[in-house]
């Protein structure tokens, strides 16, 4: 029978970045249909913004009665004949989005009914993430590669230093990650769920909100193989040869499923979301979903 599926080539960064770039001009209209939160992305990525101690000038207000007559803004105030205002400073909070795009080799792999690899949708989807966050004045970084920056060109900065990179970790470093921040990361997840959670317990133990997105190829998902085929592993290359591989398909399907929502559940009980996102379908369709689960509502895991 055909081939159904084989490994590609590791995509260059530079093209990534630009598949990402075209998928981030997509959001806002792909938002207007997700419950019309293209206000959020406009006012601000995670509308986190609100009144407290910073730098930054946040909003004139009336003044209330009872407040003190330091915080009065008395230039704003002589323009108004019938109020007098307070001048309100914006809330800063020490705040770091971190993005992961799994390297490892079981990323490369690309079926027949698959648009591109996962490794390319998994760096789309980072690029694409970080280039909306850098618009926003996030602060980002890609763990072990980079210290936290804010800058507009965010994710050319991040496309960079994956370039220059001499090595890139097949897991990310996480222990300087602490409170205050969230880690998105894209990968197949298709280690034993217990070593899963075993290498991302760290973000748990540490109070970090994480965002688990599962890249997906339909093939793996429906298992489509039937008679003598022969499996690679692409981490071990080691072997295997089923003589009828359809024989196979209903057990190994449970198990897939199974692993999938063991990580979900898992995440729902920390606070974090999951979610998957297949390579014949839209990226943005992803980037949408973790908007969500970026701008609070956590439990949006299981989209497809």
């Amino acid at each position: 029978m055909a081939r159904i599926g084989e490994q590609a080539a590791p995509v260059t960064t530079r093209d990534a970045l630009a598949r990402g770039r075209l998928r981030a001009s997509l959001v806002p209209d792909l938002l207007v249909d997700a419950r019309r939160i293209a206000n959020t992305v406009i006012s601000g990525w995670h509308g986190r913004r609100r009144k407290g101690v910073g730098e930054n000038f946040w909003q004139f207000r009336p003044y209330v009665d009872g407040e003190a007559i330091s915080r009065i803004d008395w230039r704003r105030s002589a323009r108004d004949d019938q109020h007098t205002f307070v001048r309100d400073r914006e809330w800063e909070a020490a705040h770091t989005i971190w993005l992961w795009a799994d390297p490892s080799p079981s990323m490369l792999y690309k079926s027949a009914g698959a648009t591109v690899s996962k490794e390319s949708r998994a760096l789309v989807l980072v690029l694409a993430m970080a280039e909306l966050l850098s618009r926003s004045g996030e602060r980002i970084a890609w763990p072990g590669l980079s210290d936290p920056f804010t800058a507009r060109n965010g994710a050319e900065r991040l496309a960079t230093i994956l370039a220059q990179a001499a090595d890139v970790p097949a897991r990310p470093e996480l222990l300087s990650i602490r409170r205050f921040s969230d880690v998105v990361v894209a990968s197949d997840f298709l280690d034993p769920v217990e070593e899963t959670m075993e290498w991302l317990d760290v973000l748990a133990r540490h109070g970090v909100r994480a965002h688990l997105i599962e890249i997906a190829d339909p093939a793996e998902e429906t298992f489509p193989y039937s008679g003598r085929t022969e499996f690679v592993d692409p981490e071990t290359q080691q072997k295997f040869t089923a003589g009828r591989a359809e024989s196979l398909s209903q057990e190994y399907r449970r198990l897939y499923i199974a692993r999938r929502e063991a990580l979900s559940s898992w995440c729902m009980r920390l606070g974090w979301s999951y979610t998957v996102n297949h390579t014949d379908r839209l990226a943005s369709e992803a980037l949408v979903r973790l908007h969500m689960a970026l701008s609070g509502g956590i439990g949006q895991g299981g989209g497809q």
